[in-house]
């Protein structure tokens, strides 16, 4: 009897197990679908995100280079149109000397009309006199010189009447064509200097990379002044050549493959602070703005760039980019720009 109730406490264990192990494995395989299915759904949103992003980079940088296109544009529009304006004056001083030369057909017309008036008023004399004077005679020759003279006068005038009008078709012609020209030349040299000013700012970022001290501003590299000079002087920092013989070398490398029909300059412009300076060698900020332009001018002639491609300009403290007198504005307000553009 004891036999028999120890097997059946055993069997009764031995049931109750597969049922807990199959629970169990049942529960394993519902969490790992579930953290499958979290990983796949965290992938998807990951990858969504990213690529929104990247539009929104590509959208931004494609705004920057329409408002250069656009600004480009504008400058050889005013161009073009200071063209049309003394092409007009042209035309409009063609239209004067058309109504001078009207004018005097009209008169010579006049006097042809009264000569013949005064030609059928002799005949009419002489043949009712039916005796024609010598002198009357004369009269007569003189009045047919006179209407000879008179129809050359006119045919002449017309001659010129109609050259007049020939050469206001030719330069309206003309105007027209020019105008065609200019359009086209204009959009070609735009797209081939945007093509090269992409070209150029896409070299220098992937050489100078992400710093605090040197940024993209829309169309120009900024370099804070403290990168580049001490305080309040205009000599280049011996660590200067390490930035600006990165630009060096792009804008040499550019040279080379920019076709010389293109206008283009590098304009290095020179920024201060509001802070007043008044020494022997820079009496005020227009001073200091401007050496230390020409300072980065000439560093760049001496690393082999061509001086008829350079530019320096000083600012001083008229054209900040931010607002304020305390030292973080001031330290943004200190700064040289590079702007790759055309003459």
């Amino acid at each position: 009897m004891p036999y028999s109730r120890s097997s059946r406490r055993s069997n009764s264990s031995a049931d109750y197990w597969p049922g807990f192990v199959d629970a169990m494995a049942t529960l394993l395989l519902v969490m790992t679908f579930l953290l499958s299915v979290f990983m796949l759904t965290n992938f998807y949103v990951t990858q969504e995100v990213s690529g929104k992003d990247t539009a929104l980079q590509r959208l931004n940088r494609q705004i920057t280079e329409l408002t250069e296109l656009l600004a480009l544009e504008q400058t050889q529009k005013q161009k073009l149109e200071g063209s049309l304006a003394s092409l007009s004056a042209s035309l409009a001083a063609s239209d004067g000397e058309k109504s001078r030369l009207q004018g005097l057909i009209g008169i010579e017309s006049s006097k042809a009309q009264a000569a013949s008036t005064q030609l059928s008023g002799v005949s009419s004399t002489l043949n009712d006199q039916k005796k024609i004077s010598s002198g009357a005679l004369a009269r007569v020759e003189l009045l047919n010189h006179q209407m000879a003279a008179l129809r050359r006068q006119i045919a002449a005038l017309n001659a010129t009447l109609d050259a007049a009008q020939t050469r206001e078709s030719t330069n309206k012609s003309r105007i027209a064509d020019l105008g065609k020209r200019l359009n086209v030349a204009l959009a070609r040299k735009v797209q081939e200097l945007s093509r090269y000013r992409s070209e150029f700012f896409g070299r220098l970022r992937q050489v100078l990379g992400d710093r605090d001290d040197i940024r993209v501003v829309g169309d120009r590299f900024v370099f804070q002044s403290e990168v580049l000079f001490s305080a309040g002087s205009a000599q280049l920092n011996p660590d200067a050549s390490t930035q600006l013989n990165k630009f060096a070398q792009a804008l040499v490398s550019l040279e080379g493959e920019i076709p010389e029909e293109i206008n283009w300059i590098l304009r290095v412009d020179g920024h201060t602070d509001a802070s007043p300076i008044q020494t022997p060698q820079f009496p005020s900020n227009w001073e200091l703005s401007t050496a230390r332009a020409i300072s980065v001018v000439r560093y760049f002639t001496s690393q082999g760039v061509k001086p008829t491609r350079l530019m320096a300009a000083g600012f001083g403290e008229f054209k900040p980019i931010a607002t304020g007198d305390d030292p973080e504005t001031n330290r943004r307000n200190r700064r040289i720009e590079l702007k790759l553009t055309n003459q």
